[in-house]
């Protein structure tokens, strides 16, 4: 008999994030002597918490096909809520839901606390004797899944897609930045990543021959506030101009940081920021030519600029999810899909694998040091022949109506509850 299936999403969102979604809805649609209704957390698992399940058989396949350029995660909604141990009600809740709806299948879309939370669950599962298979599909710009062999998983769908972003960013910003040096001759741009480093270095990407005066801030590298400021002195003494590329994470002291639910800094949220603390830093040097520094920090829209996305990731992140239904027929419970580059090849090639779940659950990958440069304001070749494939040669084609993006509409249909209300653990007032 058919099994039900609950698909959710957790974290931030990528521009490639709906489609790992349409690939699962997709591939389980295809095989109904398997799979029953495809149900979706509204709100990922805050949506199974409440009971809240959205009825996607009420979007039409053509609403499902428009996911492939629906960026962020407008459709079924994602969230920051984090299971932790001493949740147990809240973990049992999620259980009970899936038994009032036969769910057989779920699958979590998310990074690697989205795999601690899928694996924790499945195995709370069988415990609580429900027949489950849990698979997770990696999703992260951090890119931060994984090991550093990269045996495990290549890269994370989205990360492809964000190092676009930054290299077609950081070329537009050096434009302005040579047109402009005699009033401002110093640009600093922040760039996402708390403390993994392979956003910020997606900006070398925009400057593979190094013919810039471009200098790249990583967490990793270890640089002082003040060692930053000589190096900039010395590029300006060079080149009459820099563009400094720094991480969120880059440490320049106490900027009244806050954290997420998952215990995560929120650096776009904090009293400060980096970018503005380097730039009141450097301005308060003698530059050895006119003008001062300034900064941009690209918001929430490096993950969500479908017109930036990188076509390679859109199809790996469909893939990925098509690949992880097939995992889930055949493989049975507790894996993630993987995606792993082909060795050997001349040509840029990957393929789809699994690993279980507990290998990559609450797990960073950091960017590998191997690949900062010597003066450790730069990354390596190796990185710019790992992370060059995955931005691609096309721009994606979005569909539009009267001149803007058409983007997916999921019926916000939710199937009817069949248990008593619920309110999240950590939502409750503390006593």
């Amino acid at each position: 008999m058919p099994r039900n299936v609950v698909v959710a999403q957790s974290g931030g969102p990528t521009c490639v994030i709906n489609n790992s979604l349409r690939g699962i809805i997709e591939a389980c649609r295809g095989d109904s002597k398997t799979f029953g209704s495809v149900l979706a957390g509204k709100f990922g698992i805050e949506g199974v918490l409440k009971e809240e399940l959205i009825d996607l058989s009420a979007s039409p396949a053509e609403e499902i096909g428009l996911l492939r350029t629906s960026p962020a995660a407008g459709g079924i909604g994602t969230c920051r809520y984090k299971l932790k141990a001493g949740q147990d009600e809240d973990f049992a809740r999620v259980v009970e839901v899936f038994k009032a709806h036969d769910v057989g299948y779920f699958f979590y879309i998310g990074g690697n606390d989205s795999q601690d939370t899928a694996f924790k669950v499945s195995k709370l599962a069988h415990d609580m004797g429900l027949d489950l298979v849990a698979t997770g599909v990696p999703k992260t710009i951090d890119n931060d899944l994984g090991d550093e062999q990269f045996t495990l998983l290549d890269h994370s769908p989205g990360y492809g897609s964000v190092a676009r972003y930054y290299a077609e960013y950081v070329r537009q910003a050096n434009e302005e930045n040579a047109g402009s040096c005699p009033a401002d001759p110093v640009l600093v741009i922040q760039a996402m990543g708390r403390k993994i480093g392979f956003i910020p270095a997606a900006a070398r990407l925009a400057d593979p021959e190094r013919e810039m005066p471009l200098q790249i801030y990583l967490t990793e590298a270890g640089l002082t506030l003040q060692e930053l400021g000589e190096n900039v002195l010395r590029q300006l003494d060079e080149d009459g101009r820099c563009i400094v590329v720094v991480s969120e994470g880059f440490d320049v002291g106490d900027i009244g940081a806050t954290k997420d639910s998952f215990g995560h800094t929120q650096f776009s949220a904090s009293e400060t920021t980096v970018a503005q603390t380097v730039t009141n830093y450097l301005n308060s040097l003698k530059f050895p030519v006119p003008g001062k520094a300034r900064f941009q920090i690209p918001g929430t829209d490096q993950r969500n600029a479908i017109a930036y996305a990188s076509v390679v990731d859109l199809d790996e992140a469909y893939n990925v999810g098509r690949h992880a239904v097939q995992i889930a027929r055949r493989e049975g419970n507790g894996f993630m899909a993987t995606i792993l580059r082909d060795q050997g090849s001349l040509a840029y090639e990957a393929h789809y694998d699994k690993v279980p779940l507990e290998r990559v659950a609450a797990k960073d990958r950091h960017f590998p040091r191997a690949w900062i440069g010597e003066t450790k304001i730069d990354v390596t070749d190796d990185y710019l022949a790992y992370a060059q494939p995955l931005i691609g040669q096309d721009w994606v084609s979005v569909p539009t109506v009267n001149g803007l993006a058409r983007f997916a509409r999921i019926a916000p249909k939710l199937a009817p509850k069949k248990l008593s209300g619920y309110v999240p653990q950590t939502y409750r007032p503390k006593l």
